[in-house]
């Protein structure tokens, strides 16, 4: 009678584990802080001097397809005194990942030891008082994309399983990120994110109930990183970079062209703020 084998199926603590594992033998030390590249923000990576870098693809269990626009590596190097963990990308809900996949890497980095995250993304403005260009450091963010990452079974090594929301994004570093931008010149304005499902770009109707209920900007990520990121404990600074004006705001349609070309044409600017806040944060 031939003997089967039956593997066990790993838990997400383990997964997390594995991953962490695998990039705490190939880093030189423990990572400070990890910054989050969403659209607008890749620039970053080409003037930050990497160490090392590491496809997505190689580490364990970590979610490898990202979008255009996003390299899909983690790279390690030192920004003044602190060493940083850059990751070029991020799955998204609208990818077809589930919650826990999405918030896999935020789960990662806090394994490793990192402390403070920064998360950024594009944003499209439903403020009126805000114009492309300017970077939103989120004050608050609404959860409108029907999903939480910590629905499910509880695995109190995580963390509490019901974290406090009630201050998510740090004050501190808001104010940091506002200073910095006032020295070179980069217009920082404060406000609430609302994150979407997406992939579709939201409706007139849906901006304006957006605006009723307090939404400054909308984008397609951020939101589930954040709640996992509270969970964990750590200090959070949520930066977006307003690409366009929402649906319904201007009289022309949305197009994803529109949003890589503001977000290129930004590029030196937000990689100079990026710097800035890491140095001092």
């Amino acid at each position: 009678m031939s003997k089967v084998t039956v593997q066990k199926s790993l838990s997400e603590y383990d997964r997390v584990q594995e991953a962490a594992d695998f990039l705490t033998k190939r880093l030189p030390e423990a990572p400070d802080l990890a910054v989050v590249l969403g659209s607008g923000f890749e620039g970053f990576t080409e003037h930050f001097n990497s160490e090392i870098t590491i496809d997505y693809k190689d580490i364990p269990h970590w979610p490898s397809e990202t979008v255009v626009g996003h390299a899909g590596q983690l790279r390690y190097g030192v920004i003044g005194r602190r060493r940083v963990l850059v990751l070029s990308g991020r799955a998204h809900l609208y990818q077809g990942y589930n919650h826990q996949t999405v918030a896999f890497s935020t789960r990662v980095v806090g394994a490793l030891g990192v402390k403070l995250v920064v998360l950024t993304n594009a944003a499209g403005a439903i403020c009126h008082d805000f114009t492309p260009g300017n970077v939103m450091v989120i004050d608050d963010h609404i959860n409108a994309m029907g999903k939480n990452p910590l629905v499910g079974s509880h695995d109190e090594r995580f963390g509490v399983r019901f974290p406090d929301m009630s201050q998510a994004y740090s004050l501190r570093l808001g104010r940091l990120a506002e200073t910095v931008g006032a020295s070179l010149g980069i217009s920082v304005v404060h406000g609430i994110y609302v994150g979407v499902l997406g992939p579709s770009f939201e409706t007139p109707a849906e901006i304006k109930y957006f605006r009723t209920i307090g939404a400054d900007a909308v984008g397609m990520s951020t939101v589930p990183e954040v709640i996992v990121a509270r969970q964990i404990g750590l200090e959070i600074l949520g930066l977006s970079f307003i690409a366009n004006m929402a649906a319904g705001v201007l009289p022309t349609p949305l197009n994803h062209l529109d949003v890589l070309k503001a977000v290129k044409q930004a590029a030196n600017p937000l990689s100079a703020l990026l710097s800035g806040i890491i140095e001092q944060a």
